[in-house]
């Protein structure tokens, strides 16, 4: 699918998404951002859009389900605030700064990893994302992404081991 046509057959149809996605998701600014990484994935993926009977339908499944893994994740961003909130009133100020060192440890250990790894790493155990969505993201195919992450886990986890022992 080209440009032109890409224009003529998917923008008419931002409207319609976005009503869709302001339904699931409700805030306005979210439906918004929606739209818009919906969008941005269906123009990565034009070449293959022309195998879809219709369009409009394939867009409203893409914005249904980006939709419903971006409540999911804000759902479980939402647990994790509370059960940290939780914990952190009964939790042992030493223990409080103990955690806080090693989070500091290990983004340092980060920072050091190659910048594809780096990025990698980032984004499947900070930001949770799938490896297919962080292969489409970094431009190489789903089994590079495992076989670099698995590396930077090994390399962040040996990195660890000898600041444990120093």
């Amino acid at each position: 699918m080209n440009q032109d046509r890409f224009k003529a057959e998917i923008l008419p149809l931002r409207q319609n998404l976005f009503h869709i996605a302001q339904k699931i998701l409700v805030e306005e600014q979210e439906a918004e951002d929606a739209v818009q990484e919906v969008l941005l994935k269906l123009w990565r993926t034009r070449d293959s859009l022309d195998k879809y009977d219709s369009l409009p339908a394939f867009s409203t499944t893409v914005i249904k389900n980006h939709c419903l893994d971006r409540l999911k994740v804000i759902k479980r961003q939402d647990l994790l605030d509370e059960s940290h909130t939780i914990r952190a009133a009964t939790d042992n100020p030493y223990l409080e700064l103990e955690k806080k060192d090693t989070e500091r440890v290990l983004m340092k250990i980060i920072e050091n990893l190659p910048t594809l790894q780096q990025a990698i790493i980032r984004m499947k155990d900070i930001e949770e994302c799938e490896v297919e969505e962080i292969a489409e993201i970094t431009g190489t195919n789903v089994e590079a992404v495992r076989m670099n992450l698995s590396r930077a886990r090994k390399k962040v986890r040996e990195e660890y081991i000898k600041y444990t022992r120093l």
